[in-house]
């Protein structure tokens, strides 16, 4: 055969490689909102810069008839592109063909380019669209996924891993999503569950159908397994190419930094009146965060979940940097178990990926209640305590208003390593607030008085004057200054400077044991 023909046999080979299951189950997938794997790997990444491996590989089943049905790829486009010009690792499930089902060929291409961006330091993404393991390879199906969850394990902390579920997910399939640092889903067409609806019926006798069981909206408001919903294929995509303008390619190289184009000196009158001058008048911390970082641009994380406590990234001073914040807005800021859990797991992929992590404080302690104790508050807050302790990056806090009992020790105060730590005047710094405070420490005198259901107003006031203000904490060094909110953002700027050299380590070990 010559060197033309051969070249024809490759086009050739080329052309049904990219067509997947065929022209009719690629119409089907249309018909259902779903783009194919090849159009969101266009979408995803620099247009041009998609390099594929492995698309001439094929299943090696011979079972119920397998044989007769190969197709190029088996179900799986794998390779290498760019983001922004940056390396990025991606596979990209082929519902058209078997349902995206997982063989042992498919396990086998998605391990290689995991290995490829764990050897080569680079981020992977992987598009998930699939009908679980492949029923006629049994084990051999269901060892590859093991051989997945291996190398999600290995890589976290190491490499950013991002998924993105754009059709169904069940079953073990679940997990290696379950382990990447942040999942994206699509509302109306992307399911997560272990099991479906039809067992939860048969076990449970609960009628539930599958968007309310592992739907968009329900990952992400209700379970917080999805950090991001979005209401197509294109918005997911395109939001996971805005992520990588803060993260970094691992956990050596620093994060990108931003386009530097808002003043660093910039103050903003506008802070001295978010706060109010009634401490129990809610307001939205997202007004505070949108005046100090670069151009109010704000990439939020799990925006639906635990809405008690706000995390994201930003650009500020052009550092990228987490923001983690209570939002007195939603149950007055306080913590509880899901919101523990939410910043924690932020922070720690923060740590790991040489992300700076500034906070904003306005906590009134965490949340009371039989069903908080019962549901673990101590265990969970403590994930987000364990958190703050271990992470060496910079650290910064801005106490806006209330800072009161654990939760002021939680909120990377001094005392857990913050590295630099400031409040304004209207930062309430105590065990408890006034009122609870006075109710205890008068308790007597209250029950003796005509009114023993209140507590004296000049006994409040007089305990506010005394404790509920930053300067005894400042006088003890717990707040390196108290400044003016309008400075806020200058001065954060210059603490992150200041601190782009700073060395810090963990005793050495293997690794703790986070209170899980």
């Amino acid at each position: 055969m010559t060197t033309p023909e051969k070249l024809e046999v490759l086009e050739r080979r080329i052309a049904e490689s990219e067509e997947g299951g065929g022209a009719a189950r690629l119409e089907a997938q249309h018909a259902k909102g779903k783009l194919s794997a090849r159009e969101r790997l266009d979408l995803l990444l620099d247009e041009g810069s998609f390099v594929e491996l492995d698309r001439f590989v094929v299943h090696r089943s011979t079972d119920f008839g397998l044989e007769q049905q190969k197709y190029y790829g088996d179900g799986v486009v794998t390779g290498h592109g760019r983001i922004d010009g940056r390396l990025v690792y991606v596979f990209s499930q082929d519902f058209t063909v078997f349902g995206g089902s997982l063989s042992e060929s498919f396990a086998e291409k998605i391990c290689k380019v995991m290995d490829l961006a764990l050897r080569n330091g680079a981020p992977v993404i992987g598009l998930n669209d699939s009908g679980g393991a492949r029923i006629q390879e049994g084990v051999v199906s269901l060892g590859g996924y093991a051989d997945i969850f291996l190398r999600n394990t290995l890589a976290s902390g190491v490499i950013p891993q991002i998924s993105a579920i754009l059709g169904p997910c069940a079953g073990g399939a679940v997990y290696s999503p379950a382990i990447t640092d942040f999942t994206y889903m699509v509302r109306g067409t992307s399911y997560m569950f272990v099991t479906g609806p039809n067992v939860v019926k048969t076990v449970t006798h609960e009628d539930v159908t599958m968007e309310e069981l592992g739907g968009a909206d329900a990952h992400a408001a209700a379970s917080g397994v999805a950090h991001f919903a979005h209401p197509s294929e294109p918005a997911c995509l395109t939001a996971i190419r805005e992520l990588f303008r803060y993260i970094p390619q691992n956990n050596i190289d620093d994060p990108p930094r931003g386009a530097g184009t808002d003043p660093r000196d910039r103050r903003d009158a506008t802070l001295l009146d978010i706060v109010p001058d009634n401490a129990n008048k809610p307001y939205d911390m997202h007004d505070v965060i949108a005046r100090v970082i670069d151009d109010g641009v704000f990439y939020e994380v799990q925006r639906d979940y635990a809405q008690n406590i706000v995390c994201g990234f930003a650009h500020l001073g052009a550092f990228s940097v987490g923001v983690v914040a209570n939002q007195p807005a939603v149950l007055a800021g306080v913590l509880d178990i899901s919101a523990s859990i939410k910043a924690a797991r932020f922070i720690r992929f923060c740590d790991a990926f040489n992300i700076p992590v500034v906070t904003f404080v306005d906590v009134p302690g965490f949340l009371p209640g039989i069903a908080q104790e019962h549901g673990g508050i101590i265990k969970h807050g403590a994930k987000l305590l364990y958190a703050y302790c271990e992470a060496t990056v910079p650290k910064l806090t801005v106490i806006t208003r209330k800072a009161y009992g654990g939760a002021y020790d939680v909120m990377s105060s001094k005392h857990i390593r913050g590295d630099y730590n400031v409040a304004w005047p209207t930062a309430e710094i105590a065990v408890m607030g006034p009122k609870g405070a006075v109710e205890i420490l008068f308790r007597k005198e209250i029950n003796d008085s005509s009114d023993p259901n209140r507590a004296p107003d000049a006994k409040i006031d007089e305990y506010r004057e005394k404790f509920a203000h930053p300067y005894i904490a400042a006088g003890r060094g717990y707040v390196d200054d108290i400044i003016d909110p309008r400075d806020t953002r200058p001065r954060l700027i210059e603490a992150l400077e200041t601190l782009r050299t700073k060395r810090d380590r963990n005793p050495a070990k293997k690794h703790g044991n986070i209170p899980l």
